[in-house]
């Protein structure tokens, strides 16, 4: 469920905010005179969010090159070459 509170509990419940965002990994939505203004989320959930971006946003372009490209590789093939690309380093 969405913990939505005013903006100035952020003032005057810091610490409550900040336990509840770490315990919980959930972000709190902050309103301005009723309407959303901000959302406030742990460093670790908000890093965690930024990776699970990055992951989905290169995932939709292996599958665009794929759709334009009729090469494939085996499993076997992949594993070769990061292993190839790991000795380089």
């Amino acid at each position: 469920m969405k913990m939505i509170r005013p903006v100035s509990d952020l003032r005057n419940s810091f610490d409550e905010i900040s336990k509840t965002v770490h315990e919980t990994a959930q972000p709190v939505f902050l309103t301005k005179n009723g309407y959303g203004d901000m959302v406030v989320l742990s460093m670790e959930a908000y890093e965690n969010l930024q990776f699970e971006s990055e992951v989905y946003y290169k995932l939709q372009q292996a599958e665009q090159e794929a759709a334009l490209t009729g090469q494939r590789y085996s499993s076997k093939e992949v594993l070769v070459a990061m292993r190839d690309a790991i000795k380089k380093e």
